[in-house]
């Protein structure tokens, strides 16, 4: 999703929000959201890191 202001990343998993919140620290969250502002994306890697334990998650 995306506003003028920020765009967010959803990863739909309090668990995955909650596994990473230290890298997360300085973006705003919510138990299935990570708001970010537009001019300080997320990083790559980070993104990497949670789409890698989203499957995880979901192969149970």
């Amino acid at each position: 999703g995306a506003t003028a202001h920020h765009c967010a990343f959803y990863p739909m998993s309090a668990s995955t929000v909650k596994a990473h919140k230290d890298e997360l620290k300085g973006y705003d969250t919510s138990p299935g959201t990570i708001r970010f502002p537009t001019d300080r994306p997320l990083p790559a890697t980070l993104v990497r890191k949670l789409v890698k334990a989203r499957i995880a998650e979901n192969a149970g």
